[in-house]
């Protein structure tokens, strides 16, 4: 059985930073892809990063510069480290993870029960 907990959510000042962690078990990386994916209350959720199996990675426009995605295989985590956080960037921050099948658009199957960031300003 896939499980992926999220960590490292909380409340920092504008221009502070923290780094997100998502323990993944029961899940063969393989030729996988896993990301993060934020959502404000009423509103879509939304791609915020994405990284693939050979370690190619893509951050939307938002984020771009400010955040890195990486994954370390052998301790089965996912991390997310947010630097230069904005009161924009306060959400909801679920990682996932796909179905490995290789198709286009990537489906993400699995999901972590999220984490909050607040940023204030």
């Amino acid at each position: 059985q896939v499980r992926l907990v999220e960590s490292g959510g909380g409340s920092v000042q504008a221009g502070g930073s923290l780094k997100l962690s998502c323990a993944v078990s029961g899940y063969t990386f393989g030729n996988c892809e896993m990301a993060w994916w934020r959502q404000v209350p009423g509103k879509v959720r939304e791609l915020v990063s994405s990284i693939s199996s050979d370690g190619t990675t893509n951050y939307s426009d938002d984020v771009k510069g400010r955040f890195t995605c990486s994954l370390d295989i052998h301790e089965s985590t996912l991390y997310l480290e947010m630097n230069s956080l904005q009161s924009d960037d306060t959400a909801v921050y679920y990682c996932a993870a796909d179905d490995c099948s290789g198709n286009f658009p990537t489906l993400y199957v699995f999901w972590g029960q999220g984490t909050q960031v607040t940023v204030s300003s």
